[in-house]
């Protein structure tokens, strides 16, 4: 079986533990997470490492939701996460692993994201550009500095 990978690259005007965080809680996940024309719910998430997780998202349009879920394998406070995901629908084969390496820069944060092992089914291009919506999404959550 083929599978994809994406890789993206950008610079963020936040601090590594902002972003880190951004990627560890909760409700900061169901907030930016999903791409364009997408809701997201996270049903379960415990950021440790060999903890797990366990979200979903809906095509607002059609109603139509699929979910996803995996485990925590390294967790690095402002400097890097990685974890896998299976989808749970049986159409979706296969576990992709994320990458997220942070490092602090003179403007703020350099953001790496590699995804690998994309199911054949989805193709990179869309992949791509749902990160890339998904992390316009994170940047309007972590880029402001909101007063108390």
């Amino acid at each position: 079986m083929t599978t994809g990978t994406v890789t993206l690259h950008r610079v963020l005007r936040t601090t590594p533990e902002k972003i880190y965080r951004a990627f560890t809680t909760p409700d900061a996940m169901a907030r930016w997470l999903p791409p364009h024309g997408f809701t997201g719910k996270v049903h379960q998430m415990d950021a440790k490492v060999g903890g797990t997780y366990q979200m979903s998202f809906t095509n607002f349009t059609s109603g139509n939701s699929h979910s996803f879920g995996g485990t925590y394998h390294e967790l690095v406070p402002g400097e890097r996460i990685r974890y896998t995901a299976r989808f749970d629908g049986a159409n979706l084969p296969g576990e992709m692993q994320t990458t997220i390496t942070l490092k602090k820069v003179s403007c703020g944060t350099e953001l790496h994201v590699v995804q690998e092992g994309i199911p054949e089914v989805i193709p990179t291009d869309q992949c791509y550009l749902g990160w890339q919506e998904s992390l316009i999404h994170l940047a309007q959550l972590v880029e402001p500095e909101i007063p108390g």
